[in-house]
C-alpha cells in the first residue's frame, strides 16, 4: 500500500462535506429506527449505520484516492457525532458517568475511523486523479447543509402531523435536562418526535457555522459571503422562533409557558425559506456557475422568464403560508387536547391557490426547459425539475386532503401521515428548486436592453 500524503485544502474541504452527510444520513436512519422501535430494528439499523460510514470513506478514496482521507471522513462524522452521544450512555457499573462516557467517545472515534478507512481502500481503486477537481468544496458542503434542512424539515412535519408540537413542555432544556443530555430511553411516543427535532435543529446549528466558515475559506466573492452570513442568521432565527413557538417567551419553567400558535406558523414558513436559501447558495458556489466562460445569453423572451420566476417564488410562498396555517391551527393547542376546527380561510384559500401555483410553476418549468435550445446552461434542468416537482407536489396535495377528510379520529393513521408529510417535504424541494432558477435565469440570460 501506498503511503498517504496529508490532505491539501481542497481536499479538506471535500472531507469535511463527506463527514457531515455521513453524520446526516446516520441520524436519519437512527431517526427510523425509533419511529418503528424493537430490537431486530435496532440491529439492523446499527449495522446499516455502520455501513454508511464505510460507504463515506469509499467516496472519500474514491475521490481523492488515499485512505487518510477516508480516516479523516470517519472521524468527523465521529466528532459530529458527539451531538448525541451524552444521550445514549449511562452510568458506569460503579456509579459513574464519566467512564461510561469516555468508553462511548472512544469506540465512537475509533471505529469511525477504520470503518472510513477501510471504505477508502476500497474507493481509492477507482480513483480519477481529476474528479475532484470539478467539485467546488463550499458548493459541496452547502448540498450537503441543504440536505441536513431538508431533513430537518421532514422530521419538523412529523412532529406538526403527529400532532406532538407541545410534547416537550420546555425550551432549550428538555423536561428540565440539558437538550444533548436528555436520555434517548426516554424518547417515546411525542416525546420522540419533538426532542428527536431539536436534536436535528443543534445538527444543523453546527452545519451552518461550519458552512460559514467553508464559504470564507474556498470562495472570495465578497456577496456570496454575505449570504452564507446571511444563511446563518436565518438558521439562528429559525431556533429562536422553535423554542418561542413552545414557551410563548424566554423562560426555562416547564409550567409557565404560552405556547404560541402564530410562531408555528412562522417556525414552519422560514424553515423552507431556509432550506431555499442554502440551495441557491450551493448554486451560486458550484464550479458551473463561476466556471462558465459564456457570457449571459441573449433572448427576445428573457424579461418574461424573469417575471415568471419572480411569480413562481411569489406563488409557493403564498402556498406555503396558506398551507401553514390550516395545519397548525388545525393543531391542537395543548397536548392532549382535542384539535379545533381549522379555519375556512386557510383550507379554501390552500385548495384554491394551488392551481395559481401549478400553473405558474408549468409555465415557468417549461418555458426554462426551451432555453435548452439557444444553449443556457443550468436552466432547462432546473425547468424540468419544476415541472416534475409540481406534478409530484399537486398529486400529493389531493391525496393528502382525501386522507384528511375520510379521518374520522382524533388517532392519526398512517395512511394520512404519509402523504401530509411528503406533501410538506416535497414542497420544500420545489420551494428550493423555484429558487434556484430564479438565480440562474440572472445568471445565464442577459436583460433586455429596452427596459
Amino acid at each position: 500500500m501506498n503511503s498517504t500524503p496529508p490532505l491539501e485544502s481542497g481536499s479538506r474541504g471535500l472531507v469535511i462535506g463527506l463527514g457531515f452527510a455521513t453524520t446526516t444520513l446516520m441520524w436519519a436512519l437512527g431517526y427510523l429506527a425509533f419511529m418503528q422501535p424493537g430490537l431486530a430494528m435496532g440491529e439492523i439499523v446499527f449495522a446499516a449505520e455502520l455501513l454508511v460510514l464505510a460507504i463515506g470513506g469509499f467516496f472519500a478514496g474514491r475521490l481523492l484516492g488515499t485512505v487518510a482521507a477516508g480516516v479523516w471522513t470517519g472521524l468527523i462524522s465521529a466528532a459530529v457525532n458527539l451531538l448525541v452521544v451524552g444521550s445514549l450512555f449511562g452510568r458506569g457499573e460503579d456509579g459513574s458517568m464519566l467512564a461510561s462516557g469516555i468508553a462511548w467517545v472512544a469506540g465512537l472515534f475509533v471505529v469511525s475511523a477504520l470503518l472510513g478507512g477501510l471504505g477508502a481502500a476500497i474507493g481509492r481503486r477507482c480513483f480519477e486523479p481529476n474528479r475532484s477537481g470539478r467539485i467546488a468544496p463550499a458548493s459541496f458542503f452547502s448540498l450537503v447543509a441543504a440536505g441536513t434542512v431538508f431533513v430537518l424539515i421532514v422530521t419538523g412535519g412529523l412532529v406538526t402531523g403527529m400532532e406532538a408540537g407541545l410534547a416537550v413542555p420546555d425550551w432549550p432544556n428538555s423536561f428540565g435536562h440539558n437538550m444533548l443530555l436528555y436520555p434517548l430511553s426516554e424518547m417515546k411516543g411525542g416525546i420522540f418526535y419533538e426532542h428527536a427535532h431539536r436534536l436535528y435543529g443543534m445538527l444543523v446549528g453546527v452545519t451552518a457555522i461550519t458552512l460559514l466558515v467553508m464559504v470564507f475559506k474556498y470562495d472570495g466573492r465578497g456577496w456570496v459571503r454575505g449570504f452564507a452570513g446571511m444563511t446563518f442568521l436565518m438558521v439562528c432565527v429559525q431556533g429562536l422562533m422553535g423554542g418561542l413557538r413552545v414557551t410563548g417567551e424566554f423562560t426555562t419553567s416547564q409550567t409557565e409557558v404560552d405556547p404560541s400558535t402564530a410562531f408555528a406558523v412562522a417556525h414552519g414558513v422560514f424553515g423552507q425559506l431556509t432550506f431555499a436559501a442554502f440551495v441557491a447558495l450551493a448554486t451560486v458556489s458550484s464550479r458551473r456557475w463561476r466556471d462558465s466562460a459564456s457570457p449571459a445569453v441573449s433572448i427576445p423572451e428573457e424579461d418574461g422568464d424573469r417575471h415568471w420566476s419572480s411569480m413562481l417564488l411569489a406563488a409557493l410562498l403564498i402556498q406555503l403560508f396558506l398551507g401553514a396555517c390550516y395545519r397548525h391551527f388545525a393543531t391542537p393547542a395543548l397536548d392532549g387536547a382535542p384539535a379545533p376546527v381549522p379555519p375556512a380561510w386557510a383550507m379554501y384559500g390552500h385548495l384554491t391557490f394551488s392551481l395559481v401555483a401549478l400553473v405558474t410553476a408549468l409555465v415557468a418549468g417549461l418555458r426554462a426547459k426551451a432555453r435548452r435550445e439557444v444553449g443556457v446552461p443550468m436552466v432547462p434542468g432546473l425547468g424540468r425539475t419544476v415541472n416534475l416537482l409540481v406534478g409530484i407536489q399537486f398529486t400529493l396535495g389531493v391525496l393528502a386532503f382525501i386522507a384528511t377528510v375520510l379521518r374520522k379520529t382524533t388517532e392519526i393513521p398512517i395512511w394520512e401521515l404519509v402523504p401530509t408529510s411528503a406533501h410538506q417535504a416535497n414542497g420544500a424541494l420545489l420551494l428550493g428548486a423555484a429558487a434556484a432558477l430564479f438565480a440562474c435565469i440572472r445568471r445565464f440570460e442577459a436583460p433586455s436592453k429596452h427596459r
